[in-house]
Order: structure tokens, then C-alpha cells, then sequence
């Protein structure tokens, strides 16, 4: 099942959503985030989210704890490992890069594809951001998948992937391979993604936590990673959103996958997110 953002658009009757592309991306207008918003602006809020897998407003200079607080009306939030344990607010994972520190977030990736009920979402703010530079990419998963020929789609639905928080964070937070997967062990997930609330089916590799697709070998999984984890960097399926400071970006994890450009050093870009818990990911076959 595949949203139409043309139908969709004609059951928003509290917002103004303007969508970026054809296949990903809407800009929300006529809300204010500092303010508790009820439950049917909520309800559309997600319909947008789950139509266009990422959502984006403008001018909205709220504090941490309204950052939260709307964030829970999604479900609940989880803790990052590397926000600090002493941190107020601690569902708040700080990004900042400048002089002493240069943007590591530019390759495609989902958010904490480890975790063995990765997150349905994350609400991204921007506090500081470059006059020039910073912006985000996002692709269109469900839109990849589709663009596979028939035979490697069929393939694809077959395999799992393992998923691994060590790839990236081990050297990040000083700590072992054992040691981090003591907490957070590998997971095997589907390499192909059914959606929970939309049924549509997207690619569900990202080169930042997939180490290696089971059951094939190492050669075998080598190349059919590096050509699925090609179909993210597809202008056609992408949408790119410049910052300003009070622009929030709200991406859905299960259908998107997003690369933060690095290109603004000795800038510098500070960005809060909290992430909203997810499921289990699933395959059902819905041809």
C-alpha cells in the first residue's frame, strides 16, 4: 500500500501542508508547537508524517521540555546511550559540530536500526545552524524498494540483515564491541520492512548499523548491501530541507532514511532530537 499525497492532502483541515517533492516531504504551517495541541491536530500531524514519511516546520522556538512534550503525543520516547547520565531532560540527544569538531552524521542511515524495537521517529531542532551549509537529506525507503527489478525485490523479501550499534558507537562512547553488546546486541532484522500502519514495504539496510545479511556470504552480502544502500542516494526519491534556527524536522525511521551534510566546517550547527519508541520490525507479504 502506497500513500497519495494528492488524496491526502484533502483531509488536513486544521494544517496547511505543503508538500517538497513528488515523493517525500511536507512543510507544515498554522501550528505552534509551544502550545499543547489537541487530539485532532495531532491525528493530522501524523497522517501527514506517515503520507509524506517526513514533516517539517518552520519558526518554532520552544524549550526542551515542549520539545518533549510533543513528542510524547507519538508514543513514547527513548533514551540515547551517548546522552550523558547527569543530563536534565535526558530523552534530549544534543548534536553539535564546529571548529574542534567536524559533522559526522553525512551518510544515509536510519536511527538506531540496533535496537531490537527501533524508533518510529525523530523530532529534530535546530538551536544553531551556518549561515551557508548544514542541511539535511532525506530518502524515500518504500521508493527505493519499488525501483528494484521485480526478481531482486523477491530476493530482498526473503533475507535478514544483521544490525550492529558497535559499527558506529563503539569508538563514540570509548567503549568495547563486548561491552556494548552486553547492552545492545546485535539484531536481525528484515531487509525488507513492512510498514505497521501503512503496509507499504521499503529497504531496511543503512551503512551506518548493517553489518552483514545472514545466510549468504561475506562476498555475497558485500555486494548486495553496497548496491541496496546505493538506492538511497537517488535524487528522485529525496527531498532536501535547509535549516534556520526554530526549523524542526519530524522523519519517520520505518519509511526514510536521512544524511545530515557536512559541509560547514568550522561553522557551527547545534541541533537538538528526541526520538520516539518504535516496534519490532516485520515483513508481511502484502502483493
Amino acid at each position: 500500500m502506497a500513500y497519495d499525497a494528492v488524496a491526502t492532502q484533502r483531509v488536513f483541515e486544521r494544517l496547511k501542508v505543503a508538500p517538497m517533492t513528488p515523493s517525500i516531504g511536507a512543510e507544515i504551517s498554522g501550528i505552534d508547537l509551544s502550545e499543547e495541541q489537541d487530539d485532532a491536530t495531532i491525528a493530522e500531524v501524523r497522517a501527514a508524517l506517515l503520507a509524506y514519511k517526513v514533516v517539517f516546520f518552520r519558526d518554532q522556538f520552544i524549550t526542551p521540555e515542549q520539545h518533549i512534550a510533543f513528542a510524547r503525543r507519538f508514543g513514547p520516547l527513548e533514551i540515547h546511550p551517548a546522552t550523558p547520565k547527569d543530563q536534565p531532560n535526558r530523552e534530549v540527544l544534543h548534536i553539535a559540530h564546529g571548529p574542534d569538531s567536524r559533522g559526522r552524521e553525512n551518510f544515509w542511515h536510519s536511527d538506531v536500526t540496533w535496537r531490537a524495537e527501533p524508533s518510529l521517529g525523530s523530532i529534530l531542532r535546530a538551536i544553531e545552524v551556518p549561515d551557508v551549509g548544514g542541511d539535511t537529506l532525506f530518502a524515500d525507503m518504500a521508493a527505493a524498494f519499488r525501483s528494484l527489478s521485480p526478481a531482486m525485490q523477491d530476493w530482498c523479501r526473503s533475507l535478514s540483515a544483521v544490525h550492529d550499534i558497535a559499527r558506529v558507537f563503539a569508538k563514540r562512547l570509548g567503549k568495547s564491541m563486548e561491552e556494548l553488546h552486553e547492552q545492545y546486541p546485535p539484531q536481525l532484522h528484515p531487509v525488507v520492512r513492512t510498514h505497521p500502519e501503512t503496509g507499504e514495504q521499503a529497504l531496511y539496510v543503512n551503512i551506518a548499523f548493517t553489518s552483514h545479511i545472514e545466510g549468504v556470504s561475506a562476498k555475497e552480502s558485500e555486494w548486495l548491501l553496497a548496491h541496496l544502500y546505493a538506492q538511497a542516494a537517488v535524487p528522485e526519491i529525496q527531498c532536501r530541507f535547509r535549516w534556520r534556527a526554530g526549523s524542526i524536522a519530524f522523519w519517520d525511521n520505518r519509511a526514510a532514511q536521512h544524511y545530515a551534510a557536512s559541509d560547514y566546517f568550522p561553522a557551527v550547527r547545534r541541533m537538538e532530537r528526541v526520538t520516539i519508541a518504535g516496534d519490532r520490525p516485520f515483513y508481511r507479504d502484502e502483493r
